[in-house]
């Protein structure tokens, strides 16, 4: 089937967007027996110009799939440097997978936030998401080194920092 999408940015309290969270906090359940990502997200930090947030829509009007970016820069103890946008949520229904979906998503994001002011995109995934970390490296994404993680699963034995120039 062809992709057929509409991306309409969205407040990541959108009902939409809330509906798609918590199919994907399921989804990482089940993947990583029992636990969800605790990453700390208020709305707030995905709207413009700071962030973005969409909702991937299908020919029939309904919520397929979302991905958003943050802004960091150098402050705290997280790892992040100056002019970083992290991505977060990046996710695809079940029923919409293997047609493109994540990587349109992830194109829209990256454009984003390089029209932001930002200098480089990065992310945590997990062992346990393989189609992420072959997403990610098949878009020019780098594995960060364990010693230069950053984010808030930085320290996990599961977790892996992905990075890209902007």
């Amino acid at each position: 089937m062809d992709l057929v999408a509409n991306l309409v940015t969205r407040r990541f309290d959108h009902p939409d967007a809330r509906r798609l969270n918590d199919l994907v906090q399921a989804e990482y359940r089940e993947r990583y027996d029992g636990d969800g990502d605790d990453t700390p997200l208020d709305p707030g930090m995905f709207d413009p110009p700071g962030g973005l947030f969409l909702v991937a829509y299908d020919e029939a009007g309904l919520p397929v799939g979302t991905g958003g970016w943050r802004g960091h820069d150098a402050v705290g103890a997280e790892g992040y440097a100056d002019g970083d946008a992290e991505i977060k949520r990046m996710f695809v229904v079940r029923e919409a997978r293997g047609r493109g979906l994540a990587r349109l998503l992830l194109g829209h994001l990256e454009d984003s936030a390089r029209r932001a002011g930002r200098t480089r995109m990065v992310l945590e995934t997990g062992l346990a998401q393989p189609e992420a970390m072959s997403l990610y490296a098949s878009s020019g994404y780098a594995l960060v080194p364990e010693d230069r993680k950053f984010g808030y699963y930085r320290h996990e034995p599961l977790s892996r920092c992905y990075a890209k120039a902007l």
